[in-house]
């Protein structure tokens, strides 16, 4: 997979910018006005700011669940009661992942994530597998099915009472998913501000179902959680799948890591942005749920199709549609911070050697991973017109806990093995210990409630095996195959106005 170049890197810069440079070191820029070089220095900034942390992490946890289909938690424990009792707990077992992330990032400051701290802990084999299956299945399917979700809520008002044409909903994902990529292809610090107003648009939305819900519920309206606790309908044997969604519905706490080369200040923004972005999405998690139950039974919410719409419907009557709205932009923010994060996990796995050197090269102006971000938008398309990406998401499923059960293994694995590695964020070592057990028992749980799916997944993932070998490891190519590869890369380097990073 890598076709490293041999040229000089300065030279492609200076070709590929296209400037001459002044004999005090200053170079014209597009005014006309002279610069320093090092203002000119190609590369990825520290952008990433305490709120700009905060937006990317809330941003991606917060997708369309929450507002669609709050119900896997009630179904599975079979009371009010307990239902909220999962939520907390699962938000509280989220957060002992996170604080073990924010160690991570705190004593390994590579961007990348789950990808860069199991290269760091158990060697580039393993880390090559969890990128491969990401490459290749999990990241473009993700990305498709919460793409599809924000052109089905974007289109539903204009189509009300009736139902959306399948062409229609896949042309507006794909519009959806192309903006997304644009975005992040023009700039760094847009794409982060944009997150922000995203973030706040769906903590406003929540806040519209919360509101109204705790008046009632102060009002007196407390029908719903009469015998809250009742445990008749609860059978043991459910309550792991009720965690299991519990957790799905946390999922995304780990995507700043992604990003750690661009955080101002990583040792204090990272705990920081962790612990309130989690604070945040708990108690957000808890009370909407609270506030669906002020307005609906057990019994309605199981029911219900769309809980958020069903909810508004009852409190708001005709505000109702701008429920939809608000859904297709917690989607698009979803969408945007997965992007943001994403294209900088392929951006490091081609500095490692893992990926084409292309893949590693910034925009000589936009100072944005320009080939890091394009990498998805085919993949991701093709999922989207062809692929089953239901059933790959089936797949692939039980590997999200897989891996990152393995991720903060490796932190206990590093405790061991690099005693001495400076840790400016230290959590206690009961915290990693628990959340590790808690995602292998999940794995365990997918083998046993799904075996078929699983086992295909299982195999999905091993075909990373023979591919690290023939691509990474055994690198004796042809000398036409590999004159061929780097006049491919040099091409697309000139075609994106892309250069090597400067450090």
């Amino acid at each position: 997979m890598t076709n490293r170049s041999t040229s000089s890197q300065k030279d492609g810069r200076d070709a590929a910018n296209g400037h001459t440079f002044s004999q005090n070191g200053t170079h014209p820029d597009s005014s006309g006005k002279l610069q320093d070089e090092d203002d000119r220095k190609v590369g990825l900034g520290k952008k990433v700011t305490l709120l700009r942390g905060i937006s990317i992490i809330i941003g991606t946890i917060i997708g369309a669940g929450i507002f669609i289909s709050p119900k896997g938690i009630l179904k599975n424990t079979g009371s009010v009661g307990m239902s909220l009792v999962v939520w907390i707990a699962c938000g509280v077992l989220s957060l002992f992942g996170a604080l073990s992330y924010a160690e991570l990032g705190t004593c390994i400051k590579k961007s990348g994530g789950h990808y860069t701290y199991i290269m760091e802990a158990f060697g580039p084999r393993m880390a090559f597998i969890r990128l491969w299956v990401d490459l290749i299945a999990i990241r473009p399917a993700g990305m498709a099915v919460i793409s599809l979700a924000f052109g089905q809520y974007i289109l539903e008002p204009l189509f009300m009472p009736c139902g959306i044409p399948p062409v229609a909903v896949k042309l507006a994902t794909a519009l959806g998913i192309t903006s997304v990529i644009y975005l992040n292809s023009m700039s760094v610090t847009w794409t982060a501000r944009i997150q922000i107003v995203l973030t706040l648009s769906k903590l406003l939305a929540i806040a519209i179902i919360i509101v109204p819900g705790l008046y009632q519920l102060f009002k007196g309206e407390t029908q719903n959680f009469e015998n809250a606790f009742d445990l008749d309908k609860m059978q043991l044997s459910d309550m792991p799948l009720a965690f299991y969604s519990g957790m799905y519905a946390y999922a995304g706490w780990f995507y700043l890591n992604f990003v750690t080369e661009e955080i101002d200040n990583p040792e204090r923004t990272v705990p920081l942005a962790i612990c309130i972005s989690m604070a945040i999405v708990t108690s957000c998690y808890v009370l909407t749920n609270v506030a669906y139950y002020t307005v609906m039974s057990a019994e309605e919410l199981l029911a219900s199709d769309a809980v958020a719409v069903t909810f508004a419907e009852k409190m708001m009557g005709n505000f109702s549609l701008a429920v939809p709205v608000f859904v297709a932009l917690s989607c698009y923010g979803s969408m945007n911070g997965c992007l943001l994060a994403l294209s900088r996990m392929f951006y490091v796995a081609s500095r490692e050697g893992q990926l084409p050197e292309v893949l590693s090269m910034i925009h000589i102006r936009r100072h944005t991973p320009l080939p890091a971000v394009l990498i998805l938008y085919p993949m991701t398309m093709l999922q989207l017109f062809v692929g089953d990406i239901y059933s790959l998401l089936n797949f692939m499923s039980f590997l999200r806990w897989l891996f990152i059960g393995v991720v903060v293994l490796g932190l206990l694995y590093l405790r061991y093995t690099k005693p001495d590695l400076p840790r400016p964020f230290k959590v206690p070592i009961v915290i990693p210990g628990i959340f590790c057990l808690t995602c292998f028992f999940m794995v365990f749980l997918s083998l046993y409630s799904d075996p078929v799916n699983t086992g295909i997944g299982f195999a999905i993932s091993l075909t990373g095996i023979p591919a690290y070998y023939i691509f990474i490891y055994f690198n004796n190519r042809p000398k036409w195959l590999q004159k061929a590869l780097d006049s491919f890369n040099r091409t697309l380097q000139i075609l994106l106005e892309v250069v090597p990073a400067e450090h």
